[in-house]
């Protein structure tokens, strides 16, 4: 475990990474699938130490998803360093089962695709590694009681999984971690934050996500003082996600800018649904709002957080409240090209499509 994570595990199996030799054989064809059709297939690979014990991989059986689709929004865009967001295509594919095995695949050096098959019980936010595509098999892949750490990480894709009740948050991106790809997951139960993207971290999409009576959907920045490590940061897309009865942080923001929240539908969320604060700029275009009193702050700040910068545009308000808007906000336009769906589909669009179960792991 290097010092980059902030956290560490328990009892560890030997390292898998540095101790293959020769022998090892990986026949792959771990490419991204395009569009969203059919992911493309692997054959199956042997893995033999020096030793001749197995590395304790788990071959996928000649059939196992790289990722499906491909990232849009800000995780699509070439900058530091990373053209785009690709997860563990060129390594190989692992399935895990159990915990011990999920915690061994995320601190594992280098790139790898992870399927999640059935429950993983952890506890606290464990750290992942950059380069790894986690992706859950079927309708049912869950992991319960805790959460992923990104910790000076990039190049992650995180993909049809559903985190269930952990005690701090679900998915945390921090610490300068960037090109980080959130999509069709169902989060439910967490304790704090469901998806918090903070401490400088960059170019991160969440889409097509349920946040199913969730609490504090999404948090970006984490405090009123971080304007050090935030200010220029915090590039992040939200698109056709389903805020379904979930309280508020839908987002909520500071400092980033910009913050491109569209194509979503706003269902039932009891405080409010945007809060863009401490001189944020967030694009607010082509979602659906439905039983929110407060679709929108900005120009007032929010709780003890002062002003922030809201351009709201094609939106629908159904029994909701007035979207407030202050000053100019730098268009997404500006870093990447997008299709805006009309926010009349929005409601039929996302409930058919966001969530797990939706896309083949």
């Amino acid at each position: 475990m290097t010092g980059t994570f902030s956290v560490r595990r328990g009892t560890r199996r030997r390292p898998l990474v540095g101790m293959l030799s020769g022998a090892l054989v990986v026949a792959l064809t771990a490419v991204l699938a395009t569009g969203t059709g059919p992911v493309q297939a692997t054959t199956p690979f042997t893995d033999t130490l020096s030793d001749g014990n197995s590395t304790g991989w788990s071959p996928s059986g000649g059939s196992s998803a790289v990722a499906v689709g491909q990232p849009d929004g800000f995780a699509s865009v070439n900058a530091l360093g990373q053209n785009g967001t690709t997860g563990g295509v060129g390594g190989p594919t692992v399935t895990a089962t159990n915990a011990n095995d999920f915690l061994e695949y995320i601190d594992t050096i280098g790139p790898l695709v992870i399927r999640v098959q059935g429950t993983i019980q952890i506890s606290s936010k464990q750290g992942v590694r950059p380069n790894k595509t986690i992706i859950g098999v079927g309708s049912n892949a869950t992991i319960n009681g805790g959460g992923l750490d990104f910790y000076r990480s990039y190049n992650v894709i995180v993909q049809n999984i559903n985190f269930t009740n952990a005690e701090d948050d679900a998915v945390n991106v921090g610490q300068e971690s960037h090109h980080i790809w959130i999509d069709h997951n169902r989060f439910t139960g967490a304790v704090d934050g469901s998806v918090d993207i903070v401490r400088g971290a960059d170019y991160v999409t969440v889409s097509w996500n349920h946040f199913d009576h969730a609490d504090k959907s999404m948090l970006i920045s984490h405090s009123d003082g971080a304007a050090s490590t935030d200010v220029g940061h915090l590039k992040v897309s939200i698109h056709h996600n389903f805020f379904d009865n979930s309280r508020q942080r839908h987002p909520r923001i500071r400092f980033g800018e910009p913050v491109h929240v569209y194509n979503n539908y706003f269902l039932n969320n009891e405080l409010y649904g945007v809060a863009s604060t401490e001189n944020a700029g967030v694009v607010v275009e082509g979602n659906y709002f439905e039983n929110v009193p407060f679709p929108l702050f900005s120009a007032s700040g929010y709780a003890d957080s002062g002003p922030g910068r809201a351009v709201q545009r094609n939106n629908i308000f159904v029994n909701s409240g007035v979207a407030e808007t202050a000053g100019s906000v730098v268009e997404p336009r500006t870093y990447y090209a997008y299709q805006l769906d009309s926010a009349a589909s929005v409601p039929g669009t996302v409930r058919a499509g966001a969530g797990i179960g939706r896309i083949t792991g």
